[in-house]
């Protein structure tokens, strides 16, 4: 009698170290679509047609590591080659799913700063891709806010962090209050509390607003102490999804006049249609900054949580996150992050909006491609808006 394939024991195939670095590197170089892509590619590969795991066990994991900060795509490499071949597995199934789009970021960032960056004709195309990449976040926004915002205190916390963000508190105030206020079961409280902490904030902490809308921090040299810190804080913070690090790297890279708003948002677009985890975007952010080394160490700081948090503390993480308090302090953290990005999008805005010349023209590029990105699903969407984009800052640039 035949026993059944779905009762039989599921495990990793015998890999050689070499063979499963090369496993991971084809997953990374087929990386495109986002994470809700690269996930999919991941379980039909390894689960329902190699049977690593079986699904069940995929599902619980795959929570876990959604409540935890990072790329939760590269993170599930990370645990999958751990599952395989240990500690070791796990390193080189995580540093091969990254290689092709950081080797790729890094040719990006290269071309950007020797070929593209000040040529004038350039202009209207980096123009409209910025303008549709602008939609690309908005609807993330609303994407992530969905799945974030349960109850209308988290509403609150949400709408009291982007107030706060927008007049320049520091946004570990807002995360530590939202987080701490929703875990103390006291909705009526979290107002008072973000309140009174944004209030405090402001009148404590010294700042300059910018052109950009966004505080002015305190100026320093560009170094690669502080990209690695910069990506570290990215990497540390990135709850619900890779576009909740853009307002941290943009503090530590745009708030210190490394780089301008107009090469952030170029960075982001390219992260879009690369074979990677979308906080690559980082790497050429660093590359700008900094050169190859500068892109480096700020890669280096965004990863090392994603692959810390699998090698060093998961078996601990599975028992923490069933603890209820902890969620409620998980859900007011992102529910803070949500008024972060929120409020990055509208300083954001405000940096393109001054250099736009065709405000009508600019209104249409930015709602057809919203329609776009709202309506249409798929892994070719991204690239087909920015590119879109891109053809549309052509043709109607002066």
């Amino acid at each position: 009698m035949t026993a059944d394939p779905n009762l039989t024991d599921t495990k990793p195939p015998q890999l050689s170290l070499i063979a499963l670095f090369l496993k991971f590197l084809r997953f990374g170089a087929l990386a495109f679509g986002g994470p809700v892509a690269q996930i999919a590619m991941l379980r039909q590969a390894l689960v329902e047609e190699e049977r690593w795991i079986d699904s069940a066990r995929f599902n619980r994991l795959l929570a876990v590591l959604q409540v935890l900060p990072g790329p939760e795509a590269h993170e599930l490499c990370v645990h999958l080659g751990m599952i395989a071949r240990g500690r070791i597995g796990g390193l080189l199934a995580g540093i091969g799913f990254m290689l092709p789009g950081l080797v790729l970021m890094l040719a990006a960032g290269w071309l950007y700063v020797t070929w593209i960056a000040g040529d004038a004709g350039l202009t209207g195309v980096l123009l409209g891709v910025q303008i549709v990449v602008l939609a690309i976040i908005l609807r993330a926004v609303v994407r992530i806010g969905q799945h974030v915002i349960e109850d209308r205190w988290l509403g609150v916390i949400a709408a009291a962090s982007l107030i706060a963000t927008l007049i320049g508190v520091p946004f570990w105030i807002p995360l530590a209050a939202g987080g701490l206020a929703y875990a103390a079961s006291r909705p009526a409280l979290i107002a008072i509390v973000l309140a009174l902490a944004a209030v405090t904030a402001w009148l404590l902490v010294p700042g300059v607003v910018t052109e950009s809308g966004m505080p002015q921090m305190a100026p320093a040299p560009v170094t690669l102490a502080a990209l690695f810190i910069a990506g570290l804080k990215g990497g540390l913070l990135t709850f619900g999804g890779a576009y909740t690090a853009i307002p941290y790297v943009r503090a530590d890279t745009v708030g210190r006049g490394w780089i301008g708003d107009s090469t952030f948002l170029d960075g982001v677009a390219l992260a879009g249609v690369l074979p990677a985890p979308l906080v690559i975007f980082a790497t050429f952010t660093g590359y700008v900054a900094g050169g190859p080394a500068g892109a480096l160490a700020i890669t280096a700081g965004m990863f090392l949580p994603a692959f810390a948090f699998s090698l060093i503390f998961f078996e601990r993480l599975e028992a923490i996150v069933g603890n209820p308090a902890l969620h409620r302090l998980l859900a007011g953290v992102a529910a803070a992050v949500v008024g972060i990005i929120a409020a990055t999008l509208v300083q954001l805005v405000q940096a393109t909006g001054v250099r736009i010349t065709n405000p009508l023209i600019a209104a249409i590029l930015f709602g057809v491609a919203l329609v776009v990105v709202w309506r249409v699903k798929g892994a070719w969407v991204t690239p087909a808006i920015v590119a879109g984009g891109a053809l549309a800052g052509w043709l109607v640039a002066p």
